[in-house]
């Protein structure tokens, strides 16, 4: 073969494989967001942990408590009611019924926002939970445990918003790009990948390459998946609730970084395998030199 046509070959080759190799964590992260978060029995069985953990436990907690005492008709009923109330609605959070109602709570919301994403014509405005359900339950238990006022806390439906109306439409245009991306950007990295090792002059280095470089976008999307943590957190204006929201996150993100991990572990057994392989291959094509002529003895040549 040519020198010019194996440097063609070589580079069209690595042109390939570099853009596989940055398609892998980008599509690892379009199918996490689009089949991972958009399964509801998934999502509510990734949450359920969640309602033993105590920094989660008090920002429900808190943020119930507050709603409920808002709700309350007098200063008067506040002032009396409202140190009962939080502490009943702490109290709630211990038992199973919350983790009943954790589970309903998450299920509404998730399937709120799913089809507030997925459908087009769904009202404009913002993503609301109902939460009259745990408020009944903690009006409840505060009358069973003879608490004045108990009977006065109105049970409204109070629509909670949980995604403002104005960020509804961009999230929803994210949605069906990562819905569209989750099929394709997959698809797309095994075709430019095995492209890249066939159009490749020396095909066993081609496939170590994209070891590596499959290697190195998990490295690059476990990094990010811990950048982006930082900055979620970091954006919280209330940092009494960032443990909360950090496990939160580290419940939603262990799938990814699942994958992150799988794509380097896969990347460099790919990359060690080949490169062990070729090692072998160049043993074996070593030519053995032949033995040398035996050495005429001295009486031979008298």
């Amino acid at each position: 073969m040519a020198p010019r046509d194996t440097r063609l070959r070589n580079a069209l080759s690595a042109a390939l494989l570099a853009v596989a190799c940055l398609l892998a964590p980008c599509g690892a992260l379009a199918a996490w967001a689009s089949f991972g978060l958009a399964d509801t029995a998934g999502y509510v069985r990734t949450m359920a942990p969640l309602a033993t953990d105590p920094a989660v436990r008090d920002a429900v907690a808190d943020a119930v408590g507050d709603e409920v005492v808002r709700q309350l008709d007098t200063e008067t009923a506040r002032a009396t009611v409202g140190p009962f109330v939080r502490d009943a609605v702490r109290s709630f959070t211990r038992t199973d019924a919350f983790r009943t109602a954790w589970d309903a709570g998450n299920r509404a919301v998730h399937g709120a926002v799913l089809h507030a994403l997925r459908d087009d014509g769904a009202a404009r405005g913002p993503v609301t939970v109902d939460l009259a359900p745990v408020t009944e339950q903690v009006k409840q238990r505060l009358a069973a445990d003879n608490m004045p006022f108990a009977h006065r806390i109105p049970v409204t439906h109070t629509e909670v918003p949980v995604v403002p109306a104005g960020e509804v439409a961009g999230l929803r245009k994210g949605y069906h790009v990562l819905d569209a991306a989750a099929f394709w950007l997959p698809l797309a990295t095994v075709v430019l990948a095995v492209a890249g090792i066939a159009v490749a002059a020396r095909r066993r280095r081609a496939l170590t390459a994209t070891g590596l470089g499959t290697a190195l976008g998990g490295a690059l999307l476990a990094l990010a998946v811990a950048v982006g943590r930082r900055l979620t957190l970091a954006d919280l204006p209330d940092r009494v609730h960032r443990p909360a929201a950090g496990a939160v996150y580290d419940a939603l993100t262990a799938t990814l970084r699942t994958a992150s991990w799988l794509l380097l572990a896969l990347g460099l057994t790919v990359a060690l395998v080949s490169w062990l392989a070729g090692r072998a291959a160049d043993r074996r094509a070593d030519p053995v030199p032949a033995p040398l002529p035996p050495r005429p003895s001295p009486r031979a040549r008298t």
